[in-house]
């Protein structure tokens, strides 16, 4: 019995009756396979964003080399019009100013709104409530930015107009106004806010909230003094990807802000954003090889260079107020 027992024979047969023997040549070919396709897929991901910035940088370096574009008067001017006119300007500040004026409008909104609506649901809604609330809030990132353009135009402007009107005798904004496309910028970017800064929230420990009720505190004193700053870098990850993303917003502003390019901070007027004037360049009204068609290139490169810097400081201040609990 016990030469049967170790009778490698009769182990083989005994394994194959268990099941198939396992070939460790044939899993490490697997395995190579499988690490050479998420390499792959991440190769993929780093030379799309290289072929981007080449595409940038190669067009922006043949507008910049027209005799009809000064590099200073492209990075100071503060005059845009490629389009009209004998004397043409490529001061890039008019469209930069539009941009940050519609973005800042829309952080003003979405930031404080949903960071209270995102404390709301963490700390003082029931369970029933938010595991309603939640995904209707999320509802609004699903929904098309073409929709939210022409929401701007026909409630936003108006409601505003009717407003200012009723207060003040005068509608004061046209219909393209950066106030209205900012604000359904905001309204964009709201579930970002909302639901990354509410996931944060409720990832704080536990104990930290049990500790600063035990020491006395009301539910609005853990929920802004504890809370709130125990989970600031995930709050401020969410405010840095809201703020981008309404910096690249395109549709809204093209529809809503209108296309008038200046130097302004009046956000009853109307503005052109950098994407804007993308959308208008590529809309078949310019040549095809001209100059306008290279000077949306050079404002592509200056939109990446804005949110780049962005997203740097954003990782810099998410290092600095990082919290790590066990």
């Amino acid at each position: 019995m016990s030469t049967a027992s170790t009778n490698p024979a009769l182990l083989v047969v005994q394994a194959a009756r268990r099941g198939r023997v396992r070939s460790t040549a044939n899993r490490d070919f697997r395995e190579g396979l499988i690490r050479g396709a998420l390499a792959l897929a991440a190769l993929f991901s780093v030379a799309i964003t290289a072929t981007i910035l080449l595409t940038l940088s190669w067009e922006t370096f043949h507008f910049i080399a027209l005799p009809e574009v000064r590099l200073t008067d492209f990075l100071l001017g503060t005059t845009w019009s490629p389009l009209l006119g004998a004397e043409r300007h490529f001061g890039i500040w008019p469209l930069v100013c539009g941009t940050l004026l519609v973005a800042g409008v829309g952080a003003a909104f979405a930031l404080p709104v949903g960071l209270v609506s995102a404390i709301y649901l963490s700390e003082y809604a029931p369970p029933r409530v938010r595991a309603t609330l939640k995904p209707v809030l999320e509802l609004l990132a699903g929904v098309p930015t073409v929709v939210y353009g022409f929401f701007a135009l026909t409630v936003i402007t108006p409601g505003l107009q009717w407003v200012c009107r009723a207060l003040l005798g005068d509608p004061i904004f046209p219909v393209y106004n950066a106030t209205g496309a900012g604000l359904a910028v905001g309204v964009m970017i709201l579930p970002i806010v909302c639901s990354l800064s509410e996931d944060a929230l409720r990832a704080v420990p536990r104990s930290l909230r049990e500790g600063a009720y035990a020491l006395g505190g009301t539910r609005f004193d853990v929920s802004v003094r504890v809370v709130v700053p125990a989970a600031l870098s995930g709050i401020l990850a969410s405010f840095f990807l809201a703020i981008t993303r309404a910096i690249g917003e395109t549709m809204i502003v093209a529809l809503a802000a209108g296309g008038l390019a200046h130097m302004t901070l009046n956000p009853a007027s109307e503005v052109q954003t950098m994407t804007a004037y993308m959308v208008q360049i590529f809309l078949g009204d310019a040549p095809a090889f001209g100059v306008e068609n290279l000077s949306s290139y050079a404002v592509a490169a200056v939109l990446f260079v804005f949110t780049f810097a962005l997203t740097v400081v954003g990782n810099a201040l998410l290092r600095a107020f990082r919290e790590e609990y066990e």
